[in-house]
């Protein structure tokens, strides 16, 4: 039986766990409830071999409008000592997410607002709806992007964060697709469809081919030319004597769908 949640809820679809902020009355808020809650579901989704991808997103309009008011009340009033100890739980939630070893779906279904665009950051391949809006508007309250800055820095790069950070200005999902902070949007009408096509796509992708290609893009940019060209050469070796490379070769190679296609 799943555990439930107060703030979040999981669906589970096959092989395929959707995860949703459920506070559709406060837009998805999130607050030190929800940061231990998701953390407490994330840790437990990284030992579940069954399944092979995971979506997020939020429930009613928007997909998270950040921190909670209620939550910011009580935050300002913290000591320093308290504040660092909810600010490193978000900060080891973030890492948790986007260190995963399954591939995430961002589906971002509404706003993503301040702290809500690092979930957006840190998704493999986020998707928007047209009529998401997106800000890293913390500046307008005397605060900075900080636990979401290194997801977002990674996305959209130091200038167009430069610029964003500083400005807090309203952001279309086109203008977001523009600067690289999520990979597609469609029309609101499409957007549940081309979700679907892409988590199909997913699914045709060997599991541990894809395990190995997120560490592959986190590892390289931090090596030198002595360390990635035999850490890379050793990647493709080992994966092709694999039992999945063995059988997605040979699949390709005889014309069939490998055995992990259902």
């Amino acid at each position: 039986m799943e555990k439930t949640y107060e703030t979040i809820k999981i669906e589970k679809e096959g092989p395929v766990a959707t995860v949703s902020f459920c506070r559709p009355e406060i837009h998805n808020a999130f607050n030190d409830t929800l940061i231990y809650e998701m953390t407490d579901l994330f840790t437990s989704l990284k030992e579940d071999n069954d399944l092979r991808v995971i979506v997020l997103t939020g429930e009613g309009k928007s997909f998270c409008a950040g921190a909670d008011l209620n939550w910011m009340r009580r935050v300002k009033d913290y000591s320093f000592e308290k504040n660092l100890e909810e600010s490193l739980a978000l900060a080891n939630l973030f890492w948790l997410i986007y260190t995963m070893p399954l591939p995430i779906v961002g589906r971002i279904n509404g706003a993503a607002i301040g702290g809500g665009t690092g979930f957006v950051s840190v998704c493999d391949i986020s998707v928007a709806a047209e009529s998401a809006k997106f800000s890293f508007s913390e500046v307008k309250i005397g605060v900075v992007p900080a636990c979401i800055g290194p997801y977002v820095v990674k996305k959209i790069g130091e200038g167009k964060a430069r610029e964003f950070f500083i400005s807090g200005e309203r952001l279309s999902a086109a203008d977001a697709h523009r600067i690289g902070l999520v990979n597609r949007y469609y029309p609101d009408d499409q957007f549940d469809d081309e979700i679907d096509k892409l988590v199909k796509t997913i699914l045709s992708s060997g599991p541990n081919a894809i395990k190995m290609a997120k560490e592959l893009v986190s590892n390289v940019p931090l090596m030198t030319q002595d360390e990635f060209r035999p850490y890379t050469a050793e990647m493709i070796a080992k994966l092709r004597k694999s039992d999945e490379g063995q059988e997605g070769m040979d699949a390709f190679l005889n014309k069939r769908k490998p055995n992990w296609v259902k």
